[in-house]
């Protein structure tokens, strides 16, 4: 995954608009992880992004770091923390970190790994950088009906394939990479969630290309495409004025170093 390769470049000034979660969502999530790293030292955040994690475990009292490989989604953190780097931060591959053996006492990382076509060297990585004893926190992401809108869209698209990495509907195949490494994976306990986006909107994100999995698709055929996907999903689902995802859970995957 080299340094802006997978476009995150574009979706910096409306990330946070479009990947946020509830406050009090984000408060219950930031005290799970937190509970987690806690006198464990500094920890690293893989994929940072514009900080909506690593800010808040900051807050908390987590030391941390930050890796990405966008610029301006780097940027953005750095605003957002009032113009000076809040935590050192770094551009570089998931993949071929630019950090020594057994830096860091935890790594974290969300919404990452479907990203990047050698995932399982990213999870060779995050061991390699944590020393021992330490923790991997791992958030795949993950819907219930936005899957089958997805799906479809994508069939309609040419068949193309949300992940180029891991499929965030395949946790066995993580689990088991890093129990490779003798880790012992465990999951922490579920977030309630809710995603007030509504079926409508959510299409209209398609059709402009906003989430990552679309960009594989030409601007052409979204165009095209989107209005197939919102005929089939009013059929589907009735009223496009709906909320997508009322009933979510955020689920962290914990993986134990030896």
């Amino acid at each position: 995954m080299e340094p802006g390769s997978v476009g995150f470049d574009r979706a910096a000034e409306y990330y946070d608009r479009t990947r946020g979660v509830p406050p009090d969502v984000a408060a219950a999530q930031t005290s799970l992880l937190a509970g987690e790293l806690s006198e464990r030292g500094r920890v690293l955040e893989v994929g940072v992004g514009t900080g909506q994690i690593a800010l808040s475990l900051a807050e908390a009292g987590v030391p941390m770091a930050g890796l990405d490989v966008s610029m301006p989604m780097l940027g953005k953190l750095v605003e957002k923390a009032g113009g000076r780097p809040p935590f050192p931060l770094a551009l570089g591959d998931a993949t071929r970190m630019p950090f020594h053996d057994d830096a860091f006492g935890g790594v974290v990382v969300r919404w990452v790994l479907h990203l990047i076509p050698d995932w399982r060297g990213a999870v060779a990585e995050m061991v390699r950088v944590v020393r021992p004893g330490g923790i991997v926190l791992v958030n795949l992401g993950g819907f219930k009906k936005t899957w089958e809108i997805v799906d479809h869209f994508l069939e309609a698209a040419g068949g193309v394939r949300f992940a180029v990495g891991l499929d965030p509907r395949d946790p066995g195949s993580l689990d088991r990479e890093f129990e490779r490494t003798g880790a012992r994976p465990r999951l922490l306990p579920p977030i309630p969630s809710r995603d007030d986006t509504s079926i409508g909107e959510f299409l209209d994100e398609m059709r402009d290309g906003v989430h990552s999995w679309t960009w594989r698709v030409d601007a052409e055929v979204r165009h095209r495409v989107v209005p197939e996907v919102r005929t089939w999903a009013e059929r589907r689902f009735g009223s496009l004025d709906a909320v997508l995802e009322p009933d979510l859970e955020i689920v962290w995957r914990a993986y134990d170093l030896p």
